[in-house]
């Protein structure tokens, strides 16, 4: 889940560290634990690195400067392999003769029994990374083979585990490789410059025109050419496009942090995954997809693969799509599917959602699935990620680049993801909900507005989290689909303000966990509108009244309208009436919300909390 950027740029051009340190900073929610530089200067490369985040380099690099370079490299880490100190920063170097550098995201998996044939030669290890094994392997391969792609290719085939590995050498100064296995790469195409990175964050304020990689594949560029051959040898073709966001959009807007910015932007991101799904009858035409209509109309069971965030976004779908189409829809987290032995055939649909589509759980989950023979259907924010390209087809969400590690705009357009494919879905397969398609698709365009009403009503909600900063733990309770949006609202605490919170479903109050309520326990509490189907409005305001009857502090959200949770709540937060299916597209709005002003009333950093980075790109 690291951060790489490389650029190669004209001769007369020494812009180098300027445009790897400006990926670097667009790249920094990868990873913050270090950050590093190389840069190809006469018959050296030179490198700078310091543990913590990248203003810590920034300091280095003003006071000991660099020289004016047209070839660089960059790094910023989330650690694996050896502490966050300076010596296990990137780049690490190769060899003695201080001419080669490498960065790497990713884990080798056989670093040791490498590490130990090359402590064997007497090679001297500097750091504790498995990073430093392929520096060191790369060195040697270069001495045999003084061709930097050879040598890579001669490396790789060497390697277990799954990496992006970027390299420069002194002998080769305009040259930049790259390799990638099971972990995200992308070429950026400039004019008379060329560019590489973990994301076109990297380079998207220089250019919109992108290549993408395909598996086991390494791509050599200079400023006028880029050039793929896979693992062994063969020449490839990667597959161009055009970013449809600029750099203006992974900027924070004037808020104060990405987070806050990216709240705000739910709107737009609901509205954008919902934008030109319909045919001129108002009819789901999901082209994208590319799986036959008779194939899926065959699906007998969906499983929704997922982690974090998305796995609760995959909660709220199964309620969703199995009411819609009948077909029942297990959830199972990414990390454990291949584990438990999944039952999956050929009339098995696997979703996986993945707002990166570099998570590497949900990817060997997804490669699994397909070895099973079951259809793979990705749900993703990134365009030419690895998830998709691993998937038989893929539903784009739009929610535009998200910067700060907490998700909160992916997992609305996540959400949105999932009731277009159970609506199409439904409508394949005809029986008697088909019919009701179009009047969810209406109240659909509708939320959008809806979400802005509920920002527009978070002033109390800041409040609130002022007050309550000093809170050692806070509880979440829901039922139906207000469940994972409790567990969605107690993972973003834990992930922001370091305090324990737990997100129950509310019938489980009186089967343990109410054992937890005494007085002034703050509880929030997801109600399900009064037209919620089997009683459930009901059920949870008597869930509500058995814990102020035990002194909780209640803070409730429920829809405009509903005055019977107001004599059993301290705080009532209100969101507009919809369906009940679709309130989780406003009642996480608020949860969220809370999160960002708690953590910031703390003092912390919300866009890069600790120990986190965006995407989990490792094992």
């Amino acid at each position: 889940m690291c951060g790489i950027v490389g650029y190669v740029g004209p001769v007369e051009d020494g812009t180098a560290l300027e445009v790897v340190m400006e990926g670097l900073t667009r790249l920094e929610y990868r990873g913050y634990d270090s950050a590093g530089v190389a840069l190809v200067a006469g018959d050296r490369v030179e490198t700078r690195k310091r543990a913590g985040k990248l203003e810590n380099l920034r300091r280095e690099l003003d006071e000991h400067p660099l020289p004016v370079s047209r070839t660089g490299i960059g790094h910023t880490r989330w650690a694996t392999h050896g502490g966050p100190t300076d010596t296990n920063a990137h780049p690490h170097r190769g060899g003695t003769d201080g001419k080669l550098a490498l960065i790497h995201n990713g884990i080798i998996e056989n670093f040791h029994a490498l590490k130990s044939e090359l402590i064997a030669d007497n090679v001297a290890f500097a750091s504790e990374t498995d990073t430093e094994v392929v520096a060191h392997l790369l060195a040697a391969a270069y001495t045999t083979t003084p061709d930097l792609t050879e040598a890579m290719r001669a490396v790789v085939a060497r390697l277990d585990g799954a990496f992006t590995l970027l390299a420069v050498h002194a002998d080769q100064p305009g040259v930049v490789v790259g390799a990638r296995r099971n972990s995200p790469l992308v070429v950026g195409l400039g004019d008379g410059e060329n560019y590489l990175g973990s994301d076109v964050a990297a380079f998207i304020g220089h250019t919109r025109a992108a290549l993408e990689l395909a598996q086991d594949q390494i791509v050599t560029i200079t400023p006028d050419t880029v050039t793929v051959v896979d693992f062994d040898g063969t020449p490839a073709q990667g597959k161009a496009y055009e970013v449809t966001w600029d750099a203006a959009a992974a900027e924070k807007g004037g808020y104060a942090t990405f987070m806050e910015k990216e709240i705000n932007d739910q709107p737009h991101a609901v509205r954008d995954t919902l934008f030109g799904r319909t045919d001129t009858d108002g009819r789901l035409t999901l082209d994208e997809l590319r799986i036959p209509e008779e194939k899926l109309r065959e699906i007998d069971r969906i499983t929704i693969v997922a982690c974090g965030t998305a796995a609760y976004a995959g909660m709220v779908a199964k309620y969703a799509i199995e009411r819609w189409t009948r077909i029942p829809v297990e959830v199972s987290l990414a990390h454990e599917f291949r584990y438990c032995d999944p039952i999956v055939d050929e009339q098995t649909l696997v979703v996986s959602i993945s707002q990166s589509g570099e998570t590497m759980d949900t990817l060997m989950a997804v490669k699994h699935a397909r070895e099973l023979g079951a259809l793979t259907i990705s749900i993703c924010n990134t365009h030419g990620s690895t998830i998709p390209r691993e998937s038989d087809a893929v539903l784009y969400t739009h929610a535009g680049p998200e910067i700060a590690v907490a998700s909160t705009k992916a997992f609305l357009a996540q959400i949105t993801a999932s009731y277009i494919l159970g609506l199409y879905l439904a409508q394949l397969r005809g029986g008697t909900f088909a019919d009701d398609v179009r009047a969810v698709l209406e109240e659909l365009a509708e939320i959008p507005d809806k979400i802005q009403t509920v920002l527009d009503r978070m002033g109390r909600v800041k409040e609130i989290a002022g007050f309550m900063a000093d809170s050692r733990a806070v509880l979440f309770l829901g039922r139906h689909v207000g469940f994972p949006v409790a567990l969605e609202g107690a993972l973003k605490l834990k992930e922001l303000a370091y305090i324990h919170a737990e997100g129950f479903a509310a019938g489980e109050l009186k089967h343990g966990p109410i054992a937890l309520i005494e007085p002034g326990q703050p509880v929030f509490v997801v109600v399900p509108s009064p037209s919620s189907e089997h009683g459930l409005h009901g059920k949870i305001v008597s869930n509500i009244q058995e814990i102020r009857a035990r002194g909780a502090r209640t803070i409730v959200i429920a829809e405009d309208g509903d005055h019977d949770v107001v004599p059993f709540s301290d705080e009532v937060i209100r969101v507009p009436a919809t369906a009940p299916l679709l309130a989780p597209l406003l009642t996480v709005v608020p949860l969220q919300v809370f999160a960002l002003w708690l953590s910031t009333a703390k003092g912390l950093d919300v866009d890069q909390p600790r120990n986190l980075a965006k995407s989990v790109t490792v094992e």
